[in-house]
């Protein structure tokens, strides 16, 4: 990496880059597979500027890094197999489905539109799954009361009610956060009733989600998180999955417990509230 090493100096030298980091395959017998070297101005007492030159390690960053695009490749291949493969077909058999009920009126039509309906909703979940990644970038300030009422609007709740008991502003990712919230609104109707309430509540260092539905058993409490696992009949099984992996993203741990109203009540914590 000779020339690239000359290259950065001769740039930082100029006052054209005020770093330059290049990154060196050492031949050297040892684990070190990886180090950055960093090329930096520097001057002492008014003499010429110089460019001082330092390296650290990078060797378990970079194989991280690597297995974390690895990972990312697959969930696109994933994600456009369950975007493209499984709609297209899905979307032929739907349009059959609607010529059909013109021939005769069946109701083992409607078992078949209900079976649509749920694979649409497999499909989005798991899209919002496999897009989720690793971390969340777009981090801004989020009024977790307007945000928890949006997200109430989204969940088809004809008899239900929320209650927000927060006026705080988290420093989140909106959009997954959206996502985070509408998961735990579906999963407290899903296993509470379309008359269910709901509570959005403040922690110390984050927030809660409660309901007073019937609760959660113990014996299931570890198991809720779980891709695929639900007890609804209605439920596709990726909710709350899906609001782990938003919680991670964001560096925040979720929780699940007994709530004061007999339901199931989820701590998010480690969360960031932006000063006021």
């Amino acid at each position: 990496e000779g020339a690239e090493i000359e290259a950065g100096i001769d740039a930082v030298a100029a006052g054209v880059e005020d770093e330059v980091r290049v990154i060196l395959r050492p031949d050297l017998p040892h684990d070190l597979d990886y180090l950055e070297l960093r090329l930096a101005p520097f001057s002492v007492d008014g003499e010429p500027e110089r460019v001082l030159a330092f390296s650290r390690d990078v060797t378990d960053h970079r194989v991280r890094e690597r297995e974390l695009e690895r990972k990312n490749e697959r969930l696109d291949r994933f994600a456009s197999l369950v975007s493209h493969d499984l709609r297209n077909p899905l979307n032929v058999a739907q349009g059959r489905l609607e010529l059909a009920r013109e021939d005769c009126d069946s109701e083992n039509l409607d078992r078949v539109a209900d079976a649509h309906d749920r694979m649409v909703s497999l499909i989005e979940d798991l899209l919002t799954l496999a897009r989720q990644g690793e971390r969340v970038s777009d981090l801004k300030p989020v009024d977790l009361e307007s945000l928890a009422g949006r997200c109430w609007d989204n969940v088809q709740t004809p008899g239900g009610s929320i209650a927000v008991e927060t006026d705080a502003t988290i420093v989140a990712d909106r959009t997954a956060n959206q996502n985070l919230l509408e998961n735990l609104f579906r999963n407290a109707v899903e296993h509470g009733g379309e008359d269910v309430t709901v509570t959005v509540g403040e922690l110390d260092d984050g927030f809660y989600v409660a309901d007073d539905g019937p609760g959660i058993p113990d014996d299931d409490r570890d198991a809720v998180f779980e891709a695929g696992y639900s007890t609804a009949e209605e439920g596709t099984g990726f909710g709350l999955s899906i609001a782990r992996e938003v919680a991670a993203a964001h560096g925040w741990e979720i929780s699940l417990g007994g709530s004061a109203g007999g339901g199931a009540r989820f701590e998010i914590t480690g969360v960031s509230f932006q000063d006021t």
